[in-house]
Parts: C-alpha cells; sequence; structure tokens
C-alpha cells in the first residue's frame, strides 16, 4: 500500500504554482522517505466532481520517484494539453489520484482472440507499440470499459490508430499499479 506522502507530494507540487510557500524541500522529504530516492513510474490523475480533469505519467522509471510525482502533478494540472490550466477555483472539486506502475513486462500472444482472453480486467495496465503508434491505458480504466474487446478497441485509438492495428499483431507490453487517492482539500499538505 502506497504511503500518503506521495499525495502530500502531488498536492505540493501544484500548490507551489500558486504559492511558492508551498515548495517542497526535497532534501527533508529524501530524509524522510529514502524509498523515494528511488527511480519510479507514476501516474497523477486529476478529477473534477469525478470527471476527467488531468492526467499525466511516466511508463518507464527513468528518474527519481520523488522527482516524478512533482513533475506529473504538475503536468496533470497545468500541462495536460486535453484540458485547460487548473485554476485555484477548481481545487475544491478535485480528487488527486497518485499511481505507482510496475516494471513493464511484454504480453506474449498468438493472434486477437488470444490476447482478449490473456488480459486481466482490473489489474493489467497495458501499453501498446507498433510502429509510430502508442498509448497506454492504467488498470483504472477497466471501471470505464470492463469488457477486454472494449478495452483494447479504445486502447488503439488513444494510440491513435484504429482497432484493425491488432491484427498487425502489435507490441503489448502490461503492468500492474499500487494507487492512492483522495479530495485535494482532504490531503494535508506537506
Amino acid at each position: 500500500m502506497l504511503d500518503e506522502v506521495l499525495l502530500q507530494i502531488a498536492k505540493n507540487s501544484i500548490l507551489s504554482k500558486f504559492n511558492s510557500k508551498y515548495e517542497i524541500n526535497k532534501k527533508a522529504v529524501l530524509l524522510k522517505y529514502p524509498y523515494l530516492n528511488e527511480y519510479g513510474a507514476s501516474f497523477v490523475t486529476l478529477n473534477y466532481d469525478a470527471r476527467l480533469r488531468g492526467c499525466i505519467g511516466s511508463i518507464v522509471a527513468h528518474r527519481k520517484l520523488l522527482d516524478d510525482v512533482i513533475y506529473n502533478a504538475r503536468a496533470a494540472a497545468f500541462s495536460d494539453p486535453r484540458f485547460d490550466v487548473l485554476s485555484v477555483d477548481e481545487l475544491p472539486h478535485i480528487s488527486l489520484e497518485v499511481s505507482v506502475l510496475s516494471e513493464a513486462k511484454v504480453l506474449e500472444y498468438d493472434d486477437y482472440n488470444d490476447l482478449l482472453k490473456k488480459v486481466r480486467p482490473n489489474v493489467d495496465g497495458l501499453i501498446l507499440k507498433h510502429a509510430g503508434y502508442q498509448g497506454t491505458f492504467l488498470p483504472q480504466v477497466w471501471e470505464q470499459l470492463p469488457n477486454p474487446k472494449d478495452f483494447l478497441e479504445h486502447l488503439s485509438m488513444k494510440a491513435g490508430a484504429n482497432p484493425s492495428i491488432y491484427m498487425q499483431n502489435p507490441t503489448i507490453y502490461r503492468y500492474e499499479v499500487d494507487s492512492i487517492e483522495a479530495n485535494f482539500d482532504e490531503v494535508s499538505p506537506l
């Protein structure tokens, strides 16, 4: 189970854009939570009254988990191209979710029907890669798309392709997440 400090880091990262008193003292945080010094891949998701408001993340661990959560929280709030920049007025309606991803592993499959049987609803996050196409869905997306066929079809569209891409046997990776969420107002700042 993830530590609430990840939510606090995400909250402070967002608040620091509005008020510098919320800047994170990285040295102090790393002393208290040394695991945040290890490389990790995270996603930060913002919801406004239970509707997606921003979601940015890393699918590969390429920096310290602390830095990854800071970057992704700010990006979800202020740089997600699907949404306007988050405003202070929206904060009372926002819920925060931080997901830490396991290492993605190639999912071996013979054909589309085999792939449908091998994906694990409510467990697998999937990455589709093929030619210039790439997209991912966190396991949380199973809540909206519980049928494996729908999940895969929407994943192909998110990647910029169409469902026929599965006839070309694209590379599929799977990963799991550990996540923690809370309403923005319920998370105490660092």
